[in-house]
């Protein structure tokens, strides 16, 4: 095991966490910065290429908590997982905002704030964001391992053996494709933001001081990330899309590509469902030893989707974190648009 991962065991100890409870404070890595999520808020903090900090803070209550879904398992992953990938598109376009904002600054050499300050997305064009990267990714990681697999192999009647060969390609699809966009400049920042968000939810988990140099300690492979839900959402699909093969063969006789497609798709949000109540269960007893053996795929994968992050991105971490539970004023971190051609005079506050 990496020396890095043994500096912190997930052990709790902060008495305002309750692993009991829905996932209370959580993140995602944006461009240059990191959005947190804590209960009643998301704080969103990205660097300028100037050195200033901005934050954007926001009421949040998540579909599962206003609705009253917390309580009913697997339900509660479904519509969670629709929940975050909403909430990350959202916070995903504000730092993009941010980083041409300033490219937009440098390019015009003056700062008129009328020039360059861009509206954020509507709700209804995240919405649209939304449904295209759910169907993108649909079709990627579940579509293309159904065709190639009835295509490549006759398997079709097996229910275990096509879902297992399904359940291959489609890991390795992920693999590649995590492989192939780490060897991206952009990304590897990206990757050192992710890393600074876990390295600030474990400060934060194990009660440690919320400042750099104390969150730098500990590791950067955290059992409830979402790269982890990724893999295991891929391992549960291998054992539910067996199941409901066998009883649809048992049913219909034959299997077909277009059974398949038509009778899987829908399962989906299920499998998602059921793969958060096992990343929960499994990082809830991840300092057990068969706690270990269950999470170690999820943290190796980590491997590639983090990197050691340096004082400055742990920073931002932190200053997300500590708006977001409210231990710090957001309104320090107001977006300021700075003119060029005179240095640190403010034209301009939103």
């Amino acid at each position: 095991m990496d020396d890095q991962m043994k500096k912190s065991s997930w052990v709790p100890t902060n008495p305002n966490y309750d692993p009991n409870k829905p996932m209370q404070i959580g993140g995602q890595a944006v461009i240059e910065g990191v959005m947190m999520r804590a209960p009643g808020s998301v704080a969103t903090a990205v660097r300028r290429s100037n050195g200033d900090i901005v934050v954007e803070k926001e009421p949040f209550v998540s579909w599962v908590e206003k609705f009253g879904f917390s309580k009913i398992p697997v339900v509660r992953g479904a519509i969670g997982l629709i929940d975050m990938m909403y909430l990350g598109i959202k916070t995903l376009n504000f730092s993009a905002e941010i980083a041409m904002m300033d490219e937009a600054q440098k390019g015009r050499g003056n700062g008129r704030a009328d020039d360059i300050k861009r509206k954020t997305q509507s709700n209804l064009t995240i919405v649209g964001s939304l449904i295209l990267a759910l169907a993108v990714g649909i079709g990627i990681f579940f579509i293309t391992p159904l065709v190639l697999t009835t295509k490549l192999f006759r398997l079709e009647q097996n229910a275990f053996e096509f879902n297992l060969t399904a359940g291959i390609i489609r890991i390795a699809i992920l693999l590649g494709y995590l492989g192939a966009i780490s060897l991206l400049k952009d990304i590897k920042r990206l990757f050192m933001y992710h890393g600074a968000e876990h390295k600030a939810v474990f400060a934060f988990e194990l009660n440690d001081d919320l400042i750099p140099e104390a969150t730098q300690k500990h590791t950067r492979f955290h059992p409830r990330c979402g790269t982890s839900f990724l893999l295991i959402v891929m391992i549960v699909a291998i054992l539910s899309f067996s199941i409901l093969d066998y009883f649809l063969i048992k049913l219909f006789g034959a299997m077909t590509l277009f059974l398949r497609l038509i009778t899987h798709l829908p399962f989906i949000p299920v499998v998602g469902g059921i793969a958060y109540e096992f990343i929960k269960f499994s990082a809830k007893h991840s300092t057990t030893w068969w706690g270990r053996i269950i999470v170690a795929p999820g943290l190796s994968l980590q491997r590639i989707t983090t990197k050691e992050p340096d004082l400055s991105q742990l920073e931002v971490a932190l200053v997300a974190l500590r708006c977001a539970l409210g231990m710090e004023d957001a309104k320090k971190y107001q977006l300021r648009i700075i003119a060029v051609d005179v240095p640190e005079k403010v034209v301009a506050s939103v």
